[in-house]
């Protein structure tokens, strides 16, 4: 790469969700202030992070239900990403991976090309894809775990990841920076604490690998030792109409209100509601809405997974639960009600992430990692 100007980037991604908008928006942003060149491949909502100073291509991807055709459509998903970065070749000097879901084909394309490549890791494939055994998910962790091989740098977000996701062998390769930020006037303490209601929450996408299913099932638990708890679930995903089963099934309509998507805008409003925000994952990176939530001075009750546990301290900054069984999270989303220093606990996150996650900071930590390209 050109040392004597600042590198030309092309982020490659799959197409996004809306939910996963704003930590490629992120990366973009800090990128943005460390290249003269933005250029994004991305599809679907990915294309929102368009503006005068990021360019890119859009690929609309809407693949099959059945496993075969999904299978053709992820391939030609990766040809036609392969054919923009060939395009793009004269007018880039680094090619990242951003949440790329098993993005072999571009990885060997940008190497041919003698593009250095960054891959950054915001989850584990191989766990978000462990309980689905179909032949697209084997397929797309073998490519995953090929582009470690390939990757120039291995960026995660937490040094704990390291292990949690097998990446042991690539330690030499591997650094360390999210690529989080929060605006702090958007996400503030509007409501205090002691003013809320005893409202828990869950926002996120409504799959198996959040451990939203458990959750659920912990309410008629808590309601038996509490019954002056109510429970906000917003999100939308596969396991909506389950969800909805469970909640008829357990007559917890009176007490469980599903929210269903809520934009990224209102997030602040709905924090500054919920005593409590439960994230009940079975594998997380570093999940957004924790930061967020501790923003606004919400407590977080978290699942010791990921990066999570480097920024909650259990009764300090915030709740670490064992694990994310039902009677589990019942016993610990009690705990964290009845906690006689509740309020404390949310002002200490707030601190923390104002301290941890600005702007300012993000952009020195990968400029401190494009450095070593």
């Amino acid at each position: 790469m050109n040392k004597k100007r600042r590198p030309r980037i092309c982020v490659i991604t799959s197409p996004r969700i809306m939910a996963s908008v704003i930590p490629l928006s992120n990366l973009t942003e800090i990128l943005s202030r460390l290249s003269d060149f933005v250029y994004v491949i991305t599809g679907n909502e990915g294309e929102k992070v368009f503006n005068t100073h990021v360019h890119g291509y859009s690929i609309n991807y809407r693949p099959s239900p059945h496993v075969l055709p999904r299978i053709v459509a992820y391939i030609a998903l990766q040809t036609k990403i392969i054919n923009r970065v060939i395009r793009a070749n004269e007018k880039i000097d680094l090619c990242v991976i951003f949440m790329g879901d098993g993005l072999l084909i571009p990885m060997l394309c940008c190497k041919l090309m003698r593009k250095p490549v960054m891959l950054i890791l915001a989850s584990s494939s191989e766990k978000i894809l462990e309980k689905n055994r179909d032949l697209l998910s084997r397929l797309a962790v073998f490519m995953e775990k090929e582009n470690y091989k390939f990757a120039d740098r291995i960026v995660v977000y937490s040094s704990k990841l390291i292990e949690e996701w097998g990446l042991v062998q690539y330690r030499h390769k591997i650094l360390v920076a999210p690529n989080h930020y929060l605006d702090f006037d958007m996400f503030k303490t509007s409501t205090q604490l002691a003013k809320r209601d005893n409202l828990v929450g869950y926002i996120g996408r409504l799959s198996e690998e959040k451990g939203i299913i458990n959750f659920i099932d912990s309410i008629p638990i808590i309601l038996k030792n509490e019954d002056k708890i109510n429970f906000l679930i917003g999100g939308d995903g596969a396991l909506k109409n389950d969800i909805e089963k469970k909640i008829s099934m357990h007559n917890l309509s009176k007490n469980v209100k599903l929210e269903g998507w809520i934009s990224h805008d209102d997030l602040p409003l709905y924090f500054n509601k919920l005593k409590l925000l439960v994230i009940p994952s079975y594998t997380e990176g570093l999940p957004n809405v924790m930061l967020e939530a501790m923003a606004c001075g919400t407590p977080v009750l978290a699942a010791p997974v990921g990066a999570i546990t480097d920024f909650i301290k259990d009764g300090e900054t915030g709740f670490i639960m064992e694990n994310n069984s039902p009677d589990c999270l019942a016993e610990n989303v009690l705990r964290a009600i009845r906690h006689p220093h509740l309020g404390g606990i949310g002002s200490n996150g707030r601190r923390l992430v104002e301290r941890e996650f600005t702007f300012e900071n993000a952009v020195k930590k990968f400029k401190e990692i494009f450095d070593t390209l």
